[in-house]
């Protein structure tokens, strides 16, 4: 069971606007979200639509993703939503880190 980056669930809690704080592992906030995605796919793709944008999913990716792919859509959508997410993590860590930068160079 892989462990949960803390920020992603906040940050998908917020940009999907449903809540996701009991989800421990990777493995159960994929399946929720691949659940909540179907929903949107059925009910409400205006709403998808808005939330992909939002999370920034390269549109393109996504449609071979979705051609190329044998899984629900759910499924797919959500394993790119996580994906982007722990990226954006991964590079606001990366220049967080870079703190040594001298006064009068700073903006």
């Amino acid at each position: 069971m892989e462990k949960i980056e803390p920020t992603i669930i906040d940050e998908l809690s917020q940009s999907l606007e449903i809540d996701l704080r009991e989800k421990k592992s990777i493995e159960e906030l994929k399946l929720a979200l691949s659940v909540y995605i179907n929903y949107l796919i059925i009910n409400d793709l205006n709403k998808l639509m808005q939330i992909l944008y939002r999370v920034d999913v390269p549109e393109k990716t996504l449609k071979t993703n979705l051609q190329n792919q044998e899984n629900d859509p759910g499924s797919i959508i959500a394993e790119m939503i996580v994906e982007r997410q722990l990226e954006k993590i991964k590079t606001k860590k990366q220049f967080r880190l870079n703190t040594d930068i001298p006064d009068n160079e700073k903006w």
